[in-house]
């Protein structure tokens, strides 16, 4: 089963917070069975679903260990919509 994921990630302190966003997304991209597509707003996750999940469980737990301070905000649907135009 396929599985996208809309991410944001706000932080709750200011200081160096997009060194944090950069590092997570930087982190994702390293998953090469996943696709990933960023914008100025959200990044996008698309691939099996365990992958997916498997992924966004190590990655969110490394990022709380790191900040402590910054809020996930997750938007899942069932199937590969990498190829909806916007």
């Amino acid at each position: 089963m396929q599985l996208s994921v809309e991410i944001s990630l706000y932080p709750l302190q200011f200081e160096d917070f997009e060194t944090e966003v950069w590092e997570f997304i930087k982190r994702i991209r390293t998953y090469s069975n996943l696709d990933i597509v960023t914008n100025g707003m959200s990044s996008q996750v698309f691939g099996e679903y365990d992958a997916v999940m498997d992924c966004l469980n190590k990655e969110f737990k490394t990022t709380f260990e790191r900040t402590g301070t910054h809020i996930f905000v997750c938007k899942f649907l069932m199937g590969d919509k990498s190829s909806v135009s916007e």
